[in-house]
């Protein structure tokens, strides 16, 4: 998009004209979509961070004196969105990792941190769609396989193959850091 047709955009945008408005988010979603997907998150969360990123914008629009910035603006937007939440998602604790460590000595507490962080790490290393699948399973155990398939944009036949891959995966990576 030519820098003058985004000048105009958002201009007409700022002034409140819908179609300008849907001109824009047609134009710039990719730039969004593109920043937001760098991330482990999975596809759901990354619908929800480009919505952040615009809805970030809607509260910003006033004050886009520099319109020719907007697809980097957006893109950092984005990014520090997708940031935010892969940082709540990793405090985020299963249920049964919280009971775990509850019951657990200040030594073993120490042991069970390090070797979830370790876990966690390997996961991030898999592709984005094998780190959504293994995210799904840790923080969603009562999904069923239809439901992980939707979530994730899959055949329902083609969960377990993937969860088996991905648990192959994980294992070869964990063992090669030294864990059984």
């Amino acid at each position: 998009m030519l820098n003058r047709d985004l000048g105009r955009l958002v201009r007409l945008a700022s002034a409140g004209d819908q179609t300008a408005w849907d001109a824009l988010v047609r134009s710039l979603s990719v730039v969004v979509r593109n920043a937001a997907h760098a991330s482990t998150l999975c596809d759901a969360d990354v619908r929800d961070v480009c919505q952040d990123a615009w809805l970030s914008l809607v509260g910003k629009q006033c004050s886009l004196d520099h319109p020719e910035r907007l697809p980097g603006w957006l893109a950092t937007a984005a990014r520090r969105c997708a940031h935010r939440r892969v940082m709540k998602r990793r405090s985020d604790v299963p249920l049964a990792c919280r009971a775990e460590h509850a019951a657990a000595s200040a030594e073993q507490l120490v042991l069970l941190t390090e070797r979830d962080k370790m876990l966690w790490k390997a996961v991030a290393s898999l592709p984005r769609r094998s780190r959504a699948l293994m995210w799904l399973l840790a923080h969603y155990p009562e999904l069923t396989q239809h439901e992980i398939a939707a979530e994730l944009g899959i055949r329902p036949g083609s969960v377990g193959p993937l969860r088996r891959r991905c648990l192959d995966r994980l294992r070869h990576l964990l063992v090669t850091e030294g864990f059984d």
